[in-house]
C-alpha cells in the first residue's frame, strides 16, 4: 500500500492500472496497423498518438469507475468480465462523445473496432496475469502479530475475502500472561528466542501490535530493538487505517485522536472544496437534467397527477445543524404515518417508479440543489434524520465526529459499505465516515466521485 494525499491505494492495482493503460494505447496503434495493413493510412503518426492517448485515458477512467482497480472489491462483488463490457460500452460511448465535440480527433470507426478487440483481449490476458503473480503469497508483505487473544484473531479475516492480499500473516507471538485465542497451530513458539531472533528466521517485513488489553505490557525492548533495525510496527488503529480505509472503533482511544495526524478543518481546505461542489454539481445538473424530467412525470404518472414529486426530509448537518434534504419521492404520500423508520428490503412503501429510482440513485439527483445552496457537500457522510441521530450519539462513540463535515450526495462509506438497515450497519459506516474526515483531500473526493459510477450501475447498496 501507498499513501497519496493522505489516502492509502494498493501498490500492486496502481501498476496494473499502469500496466493496463499501456495496453490500451497499443491497441489504438495496432488498431491502425491492423486496419491499414494492405492500404496507405491516411492518419499521421501524431494523430495516431494523440487518438492513442484518447482512447487510453477514457478507457482507464472508465475502468476506474466500474471499480476495477479498487483492492476492496470482495469475490462476489468482482465479476470482472461483467464489469470489463460495461466499462468498455462506456469507454466507446466517451470516445464517440469526444469524436463529436473534437472532430478534429476523430478516428474512423474500422480503427475504432480494431482497437477495441485488442484492448480487451490485452486486458484480459494482463488480469490473467496480475491474478497468477498476485496469488503468489511469497510476494505478499510476511507479517508478524504480537498478541494472541480476540484482537489479533480478527485480523486473520481481514484479507481473506480479497483477490490480491497484500499481505500474509506468519504467525502470532501471545504474550507470557495473555490466553490465546488463535489456532494453536499460528502460535510461533519463542523459547529462547526474541522477537528479533523471529523475524530474522522468518523473513518479517512488518510487526502489528494487536493487544486485547495494553495494560498487561508489551516486550518493548524487543520492539525497539526491531524498529532501530528498519522494521515497521503498526499498532491496530494504523493497520486497519491503511488495510480496510477505516478508524477502529473497537480500538480508538481519545488520546489516539488527539495527537493522530488529519482532521484537519476551515481555511484553504474549506474554500478548495466548495468551489469544487459548486462545480462538480453544474456540471453533473447539466448532464442529469433530461433524466430529472423524465423521473418528474414517471412519478406524476404513477400517482395520476396527485402526490407532489420531490420529498424534503429534516437531515442533520454541518456542526449538528438541520436542514431539509430534496429527493424525488420513491414512497407512498402516507409511508410514515406511523412514524420514522428504516427502508427495508421488499419495502411495500416504495412504488414501481420509486423502486427504480432507489436502485440507480435518482431519487438523490436533486440534492445537487442542496449542495448548491451549502447545506451539503457533493462528497461527505450521509445525513441522517434527527430521529436516529439523538439515540446514534448517545449509544455510540464518536458518532457526533462525522458532523465535523458537510453531508454528501456520495461518500467513502457509500462506496465500501450497502446499505444501513440497522444500528450494527450505522456502527461500520461510522468507520468509514471517519475515515474520510481524518483523511480528507481533493484527491479523495475525485476517487470517490470516480468510484461512484460502480454504485450507480451496480445498484450497490440500494433500499
Amino acid at each position: 500500500m501507498i499513501r497519496i494525499f493522505r489516502h492509502y491505494i494498493s501498490s500492486a492495482y496502481l501498476w496494473l492500472l499502469i500496466a493496463e493503460a499501456s495496453v490500451f494505447f497499443l491497441a489504438m496503434e495496432f488498431g491502425s496497423d491492423a486496419r491499414f495493413l494492405f492500404t496507405q493510412s491516411w492518419y499521421s503518426q501524431k494523430d495516431i498518438t494523440m487518438a492513442s492517448a484518447i482512447f487510453s485515458a477514457v478507457l482507464t477512467l472508465s475502468c476506474a469507475g466500474l471499480g476495477l482497480y479498487r483492492r476492496s472489491l470482495s469475490q462476489e462483488d468482482y465479476a470482472l468480465m461483467a464489469r470489463s463490457v460495461i466499462s468498455f460500452v462506456i469507454g466507446i460511448l466517451g470516445v464517440i462523445v469526444i469524436y463529436y465535440l473534437l472532430p478534429e480527433f476523430h478516428i474512423a470507426r474500422s480503427v475504432l473496432w480494431y482497437s477495441v478487440i485488442f484492448a480487451f483481449t490485452g486486458m484480459m490476458l494482463t488480469r490473467y496475469i496480475f491474478y497468477r503473480v498476485a496469488s503468489n503469497d511469497s510476494l505478499n508483505r510476511k507479517v508478524l502479530i504480537i498478541g494472541g487473544g480476540k484482537k489479533a484473531q480478527k485480523l486473520i479475516s481481514v484479507n481473506e475475502s480479497h483477490f490480491h492480499k497484500g499481505f500474509t500473516i506468519v504467525g502470532f507471538v501471545p504474550l507470557a500472561d495473555e490466553q490465546p485465542v488463535v489456532e494453536a497451530s499460528l502460535l510461533i513458539k519463542t523459547e529462547n528466542k526474541t522477537i528479533s531472533d523471529i523475524t530474522a528466521e522468518y523473513k518479517i517485513d512488518e510487526i502489528v501490535i494487536a493487544l486485547d488489553d495494553k495494560r498487561r505490557g508489551m516486550p518493548l525492548d524487543d520492539l525497539l530493538d526491531c524498529k532501530m533495525s528498519g522494521m515497521t510496527i503498526l499498532d491496530m488503529m494504523a493497520f486497519y487505517e491503511r488495510e480496510q480505509g477505516i478508524i477502529s472503533l473497537e480500538d480508538v482511544y481519545p488520546s489516539w485522536l488527539v495527537f493522530s495526524d488529519g482532521f484537519a478543518q476551515g481555511g484553504f481546505r474549506a474554500f478548495e472544496k466548495r468551489v469544487f461542489d459548486i462545480l462538480a454539481s453544474l456540471l453533473l445538473l447539466s448532464v442529469s437534467w433530461p433524466f430529472m424530467l423524465l423521473t418528474a412525470l414517471a412519478i406524476k404518472l404513477e400517482c395520476g397527477f396527485k402526490g407532489p414529486v420531490f420529498y424534503r426530509q429534516v437531515r442533520v448537518g454541518n456542526g449538528n445543524q438541520n436542514f431539509d434534504v430534496l429527493k424525488f419521492r420513491s414512497m407512498r404520500v402516507d409511508a410514515e404515518k406511523n412514524g420514522a423508520q428504516w427502508a427495508k428490503k421488499q419495502d411495500n412503501r416504495i412504488t414501481r417508479v420509486g423502486g427504480f429510482i432507489r436502485k440507480y440513485r435518482i431519487d438523490e439527483l436533486p440534492q445537487i440543489f442542496n449542495v448548491l445552496k451549502g447545506d451539503m457537500s457533493f462528497v461527505g457522510p450521509r445525513p441522517e434524520r434527527p430521529e436516529f441521530v439523538k439515540g446514534f450519539n448517545e449509544r455510540i462513540p464518536y458518532y457526533s465526529e462525522r458532523h465535523r463535515v458537510k453531508p454528501g450526495i456520495t461518500g467513502w462509506a457509500q462506496l465500501c459499505y450497502p446499505y444501513g438497515a440497522d444500528e450494527h450497519d450505522t456502527i461500520q459506516k461510522l468507520q468509514y465516515d471517519l475515515y474520510y474526515v481524518k483523511n480528507y483531500s481533493l484527491f479523495l473526493d475525485l476517487s470517490i466521485m470516480l468510484n461512484t459510477v460502480e454504485v450507480i450501475l451496480w445498484g450497490k447498496g440500494a433500499r
